[in-house]
């Protein structure tokens, strides 16, 4: 029998981090740490590329044997009809009016199946990322170890068909992590809810410092004129990150500075099928305008262009309609900028509002902002710096490494 696939990570070491959130923080990594050496841990997701999770897991995996733990990354198998499934789930929890049918429920359950029948070893921490594969645990039971299951996504205007069809799934869980308290439904057990936040690697690809002019470099490249403002929007393609209305705010904003240019870059990813059928629709949207340029790794787009596109943008935008974090925003405080977000999830723990950057509900809003940010200069360089040093002190991988610690020991000692 074949195990569930395993990810490779790179190497990663936690004293590289010194400089950036500072020794006493490392060494307090280090003591929590230093009680766990050797238990084993494994996290399971959905895929292993494209989307926050695997950005998260590509550096708290490798962080987490840094400090001694025995970790492993698998991901889940799936064809075309599950991740289908698992997206209308995924829209639904978050709001959307689907009909739940017994075929949907049918496909979801078989796959979690053939995954539970894959899976072996034994672990003392297994941690289920988000609901495609939910019900493994469920085919499993009674298992060894501490299960967990971490929710990403924002579940305050939930679906309640489908939260009741993989509530049972839940509900069976050791522990459940949500990024909000207000994401956890009602009828969970409080004792087992815990909060707390994902995180950006500062290390990494997509955060390495790059110069002002090298990265305009790469941003000409793809035909963006750097010498004219520059609004971005970095997201998958998906309605959820309102990259319609994202447009519109563009077209407001162009009225009053005609020069003004739209990008949106974002990653298709193999667990989201519909992100093409929303990319040509998105593209569609924006016809021929010579301002609005949608890039994606079809294009070429990486992590270091990414980077590069906030680096050398005059404003960030991220104007979901429904987030339950959105790392791309924490990407883009780390890189100095003042963001601008939809007033929804979890983008109000990042934002705050006229600080670091603003909340806007609407597109009328968000245009408006971003024409502040634009003739604006040193305000928005103030309100740089303080997004900065907000994520510096909240939303890095180092914190999110610190809240597993704390929950595998404190589960340690609650359930032997």
């Amino acid at each position: 029998m074949k195990s569930l696939p395993l990810v490779k990570v790179k190497k990663k070491s936690l004293d590289s981090y010194i400089d950036i959130v500072g020794k006493e923080k490392i060494k307090k990594l280090k003591d929590l740490a230093s009680h766990l050496k050797g238990i084993k841990v494994l996290h399971v997701s959905s895929t292993a590329y494209g989307g926050g999770v695997v950005e998260i897991l590509q550096a708290l995996v490798p962080l987490m044997r840094d400090v001694g733990l025995d970790t492993e990354w698998r991901t889940i198998l799936g064809d075309k009809r599950f991740f289908n499934v698992t997206k209308a789930f995924h829209n639904a929890l978050q709001g959307t009016d689907i009909k739940l049918s017994q075929e949907m429920k049918d496909i979801f359950l078989e796959y979690n199946k053939k995954n539970a029948d894959k899976f072996d070893g034994e672990y003392d921490f297994i941690i289920i990322h988000d609901p495609q594969p939910v019900a493994i645990y469920h085919y499993l039971k009674p298992y060894t170890g501490i299960w967990i299951w971490r929710c990403h996504i924002d579940l305050t205007n939930t679906n309640m068909a489908v939260w009741n069809f993989i509530k049972p799934f839940v509900e069976i869980y050791h522990a459940y992590i949500f990024t909000l308290k207000n994401y956890a439904q009602e009828g969970l057990d409080k004792e087992k809810i815990f909060v707390f936040t994902p995180s950006i690697d500062p290390l990494s690809k997509k955060n390495d410092p790059l110069t002002l002019d090298e990265s305009k470099k790469i941003f000409e490249k793809y035909g963006v004129v750097t010498s004219h403002p520059i609004i971005l929007q970095v997201s998958r393609f998906d309605p959820w990150k309102d990259p319609i209305g994202v447009i519109d705010s563009y077209r407001i904003v162009k009225k009053e500075l005609p020069n003004v240019q739209l990008v949106m870059a974002g990653s298709m990813a193999t667990d989201d099928p519909e992100g093409i059928r929303y990319y040509k629709k998105t593209k569609s949207y924006a016809g021929e305008d010579p301002g609005i340029f949608i890039l994606s790794d079809l294009d070429g787009v990486g992590d270091k262009e990414i980077n590069a596109f906030q680096v050398a943008s005059d404003v960030i935008v991220q104007k979901s309609t429904r987030e339950g974090f959105g790392l791309t925003i924490t990407e883009g405080l780390w890189k100095g900028k003042p963001v601008i977000g939809g007033n929804v999830g979890g983008i109000p723990i990042q934002i705050i509002n006229e600080e670091n950057g603003f909340l806007v509900n609407d597109i009328t809003e968000c245009a408006k902002k971003i024409i502040f940010l634009l003739k604006n200069h040193e305000i928005s360089k103030r309100m740089g710096k303080k997004a900065k040093e907000y994520v510096r002190n909240n939303f890095l991988i180092t914190n999110n490494l610190y809240n597993y610690l704390k929950l595998f020991k404190h589960l340690s000692k609650k359930i032997n």
